[in-house]
């Protein structure tokens, strides 16, 4: 064999390698985002799917120390067979949310926890947009996994856009959990909104410790709703 074949050959095999290893990780980035690590093993865990904003996804500190990920410590403390995951953007809006939410459902959910509508608020967009986006929502979860629980979670913004619309953009959230009988998280922030100690120095974002509390007042609504999935 002639060197300049020996060099073909070899020029081939690398070319083959490069363009496997690139559609693997095309594949590995199509993925829909992935779970906090749970109890492994055995039967196949059911999904609490966590779909927010920066709320969600731990803006400004590590994901391990975000809400969705203390929920999964806390379902493997009972020994349950569920899997957390953490599908926060942060800058999300309601509408945001609705471009998206078929990417998420690629995977089986059996529990969508919606948190969304804050970045709506803070830039003053119109409230019945908001409700019109979050129900769309919702109506995708539904029609794609009829089975799957619903757990919404309410949010209020700060009085500097008149009492009428920090009333009305409150009254969203216990609305749709009605009609859509939903289980309600009445006031994600409760306990750490306006508590400095609990948030970044932008006054928004909770810290580690805020996210401790967070992820009680999400907790506390989320447990019996996984009771209730239990064999």
């Amino acid at each position: 064999m002639s060197r300049n074949s020996h060099y073909r050959k070899h020029s081939i095999a690398v070319l083959a390698c490069l363009v496997l290893l690139v559609l693997c990780l095309a594949v590995r980035a199509a993925e829909p985002p992935t779970a906090q690590s749970g109890t492994g093993g055995g039967a196949e865990r059911k999904s609490v799917l966590f779909f927010g904003d920066s709320l969600t996804a731990g803006f400004g500190i590590d994901p391990s120390q975000a809400f969705p990920a203390l929920i999964q410590e806390k379902i493997n403390a009972q020994g349950w067979r569920f899997r957390a995951i953490n599908a926060g953007v942060s800058g999300e809006t309601t509408a945001g949310g609705r471009r998206r939410i078929d990417w998420v459902l690629q995977r089986p959910i059996d529990v969508f926890v919606l948190e969304l509508g804050a970045n709506d608020g803070l830039r003053g967009l119109p409230i019945e947009e908001a409700k019109q986006n979050l129900q769309a929502i919702i109506d995708r979860v539904q029609q794609k996994y009829p089975r799957a629980k619903i757990v919404v979670v309410g949010m209020q913004v700060p009085t500097n856009l008149g009492n009428d619309y920090t009333l009305r953009f409150r009254g969203v959230f216990p609305e749709l959990a009605k009609i859509n009988n939903a289980a309600l998280v009445p006031f994600l922030l409760e306990q750490v909104a306006n508590v400095p100690a609990l948030n970044l120095p932008d006054g928004i974002h909770p810290t580690p410790a805020g996210h401790k509390i967070v992820a009680e007042n999400v907790w506390k609504v989320l447990e019996p709703v996984l009771q209730s999935l239990q064999p």
